[in-house]
């Protein structure tokens, strides 16, 4: 959740009273001048930055005290003072009167906070950490300066000059989006970066025409595209770059229960948010809907990203949501994703082979299309492999029960990982002999993942209390 709330806000033509005279106060007052900002100082003394600015005529100076009255008109304050009384007295005063105030490395005192700022004009980019770590956010903004072309402002004055044009010539948002997607991914960002602004201009203009001659073409909207895109098991992070870059087009994002808010959170700000959640005895929306609606969106000519948590083809129902855009005509990708099985077990230090352990894996799902359980249990009991169950929180008690009675031993070890690789894992380990009891105590109610074998073992050594030959830790990731 965000501590702040991020925006933009125009200081043109507007006061901002500044109060302190400190070099901190001097790098405040260069960036609001570089703002367009008309500053009022107040201070007693001065360092010389700020000195020469007075000279200069660029800011007012009054060398007394700070007095209430002094708020009168602002529109912002900075409070850049080494004196603590003064800090507090003067960010009361603003907050009273709602004007935002911000005290130099004082957040708490503080109803808005400065970032780090990358400043590309007009394309300004401003980093925060809510006041936790401004170091950190001076990093961020070192290596955004780094990775960022030094003349991608030039990209967007140019892309100015045409917005009007472009509006009134494709009607369309979803075109225009397309059509500037193009502009900044091929040859005219090139040129228009390169400082080229003939041959830039005359290439957009080309690509316009023929944007508008094709729109004009089309009887109704063009047939759109679903992506299956595979969401991992709930780390942002172990998203795949074309997964990323699929969710910042997609016009539309069909989601289920157990894709993270962090992940949906990469989604295009605009796009249009569609939940179809299931779970075990509780379908949200049956298959069949989802199914339907994709087609639907598609053939409304919607971008779509059906986002499926871990992999879309490993008990993600991915092959059968082909199987009806495919007799229906539509076009689709599959995009994989990092499934639970390898997320979850390499955040909790399990590998699924080892050669003196387990030389096969074999992945499971905990119940049926009909809410039944029937596997081949002769298989799974096998020893020297290891076996990762999906959705099979609910049927624990049967699980570990047929296990032991086709063979494998009531000592073998068992993880069941909750959220895996999220902020918010938990992981119980015990063996089938104690883990239905162990689960009942941990009270796991997210998404969990079980896995069977005595690869559990080597990590549960490492991190858990050992009892009677059994292992047993509960913890939060990380411990």
């Amino acid at each position: 959740m965000m501590r702040t709330f991020p925006l933009f806000m125009s200081l043109q033509e507007r006061r901002v009273l500044v109060v302190g005279g400190t070099e901190a106060a001097a790098r405040k007052v260069e960036l609001l001048l570089s703002a367009g900002a008309l500053i009022t100082l107040i201070a007693d003394t001065v360092v010389g930055e700020i000195a020469q600015l007075i000279d200069e005529g660029r800011i007012s100076w009054s060398g007394r005290a700070f007095d209430d009255e002094d708020l009168v008109g602002a529109s912002l304050v900075i409070v850049a003072s080494d004196d603590e009384t003064l800090q507090a007295r003067a960010s009361q005063a603003a907050q009273r009167r709602c004007v935002p105030v911000n005290v130099v490395d004082r957040p708490n005192l503080s109803s808005f906070i400065m970032p780090a700022i990358v400043d590309r004009a007009p394309i300004t980019i401003a980093i925060s950490t809510g006041g936790a770590a401004p170091a950190l956010a001076r990093r961020l903004r070192a290596e955004i300066e780094r990775s960022l072309p030094a003349a991608i402002g030039r990209l967007a004055r140019f892309a100015e000059v045409f917005r009007k044009q472009v509006r009134r010539t494709l009607n369309q948002p979803r075109t225009r989006r397309r059509f500037w997607d193009r502009v900044f991914e091929g040859r005219i960002g090139e040129l228009a970066l390169a400082g080229d602004e003939i041959g830039a201009r005359r290439e957009l203009i080309r690509l316009l025409d023929s944007t508008r001659h094709e729109a004009d073409q089309a009887v109704g909207p063009a047939r759109g595209m679903v992506h299956l895109v595979g969401a991992g098991p709930g780390d942002p992070d172990l998203l795949t770059l074309k997964a990323h870059r699929l969710l910042q087009r997609a016009d539309t994002v069909v989601y289920d229960r157990l894709v993270s808010a962090e992940v949906l959170a990469m989604a295009r700000r605009d796009a249009e948010r569609i939940y179809v959640g299931k779970r075990r005895a509780l379908h949200c929306v049956p298959q069949v809907e989802i199914n339907d609606r994709l087609v639907a969106l598609a053939y409304a000519g919607k971008s779509v990203v059906r986002l499926k948590g871990g992999d879309p083809f490993i008990f993600g129902r991915g092959g059968e949501e082909i199987e009806a855009l495919t007799r229906a005509g539509v076009a689709v990708e599959v995009v994989p994703g990092v499934t639970a099985a390898l997320g979850c077990a390499a955040s909790a230090g399990i590998p699924l082979t080892h050669r003196d352990h387990a030389q096969a894996c074999v992945f499971v799902t905990g119940h049926l299309k009909d809410g039944s359980i029937d596997l081949d249990w002769q298989m799974l009991a096998r020893t020297r492999q290891t076996v990762v169950i999906y959705m099979g929180a609910g049927t624990l008690p049967v699980i570990a029960s047929r296990l032991v009675q086709h063979g494998l031993p009531a000592a073998t070890p068992v993880a069941l990982i909750e959220n895996g690789t999220t902020d918010r894992e938990r992981r119980v380990v015990g063996t089938l002999a104690t883990i239905e009891r162990r689960a009942m105590h941990a009270r796991l109610t997210g998404p969990t993942l079980c896995l069977v074998g005595e690869v559990v073992g080597l990590a549960a050594a490492q991190s858990a209390e050992a009892k009677s030959g059994e292992f047993h830790f509960e913890s939060q990731v990380g411990l």
